[in-house]
């Protein structure tokens, strides 16, 4: 595929990729969040509520 290079090993297994960005940012991007959604998904969740009030408190959002 034009624009996606493998880099290998001695042994020719693929152990890193070269993604050009001009043509695949959006591809790339897609890939990043879902990594980072993996990567968090054990995190703690907090309510929309919750945050919204602690924005509201260090007066970073209005209470509308």
């Amino acid at each position: 595929m034009q624009g996606i290079n493998f880099i290998v090993n001695d042994q020719q297994e693929k152990v890193a990729v070269v993604i050009d960005l001009q043509n695949y940012a959006e591809l790339w991007e897609d890939f990043y969040d879902s990594l980072l959604a993996k990567q968090r998904k054990d995190e703690p969740r907090e309510s929309l509520a919750d945050f919204k009030a602690q924005l509201i408190q260090q007066g970073k959002l209005d209470n509308v």
